[in-house]
């Protein structure tokens, strides 16, 4: 996993990626995919992930605000 985490920096590296955008691109696939998994509840994931509900909760609110066109 660590040589495809390296190679994945280095390609967004060399595509200007900058890492405030690196790291809200990640904590929003990481969740999503998270999501996938059958959990039973949002406080149930959120401990799976490490992170208060409430964060979980207002990461979603977020990340599906910035989906809409």
């Amino acid at each position: 996993m660590r040589k495809q985490l390296d190679k994945i920096v280095d390609e967004m590296l060399e595509k200007g990626i900058l890492y405030d955008e690196a790291r809200r691109e990640f904590d929003r696939r990481f969740i999503a995919r998270a999501l996938l998994r059958p959990n039973g509840s949002l406080t149930k994931l959120a401990e799976s992930l490490g992170m208060h509900r409430n964060t979980l909760s207002r990461k979603l609110a977020e990340y599906r605000t910035k989906q809409r066109p």
